[in-house]
């Protein structure tokens, strides 16, 4: 059985996936001292995700891109924003 996303539905998911993809992708950056393996590592899982996806008969909708699209955009941020604090002297970054 297929369930729509409604408006309000589609906006809460958009922001809790990217914020979910910018927290995630902190910590990681943090705990291994690495740029963009999150980023990469959201790639592969997105790739993983969609694939099985098109295997089982049950494609994905635009608006399933959207949402996680909104996570690729999180987990991005928080690779600029740990090069930036990095670059700007803080060493625990």
């Amino acid at each position: 059985m297929f369930m729509a996303l409604n408006p309000i539905t589609l906006i809460i998911s958009i922001v809790l996936f990217s914020i979910l993809g910018f927290g995630i992708g902190f910590i990681l950056n943090m705990l291994l001292r690495t740029t963009w393996l999150p980023f990469a590592l959201t790639i592969g899982l997105i790739g993983y995700v969609v694939i099985s996806l098109i295997v089982k008969d049950t494609p994905p909708s635009i608006w399933d891109y959207v949402v996680l699209y909104a996570g690729i955009v999180g987990t991005f941020a928080s690779g600029w924003t740990i090069q930036t604090l990095r670059r700007k002297g803080y060493r625990m970054f």
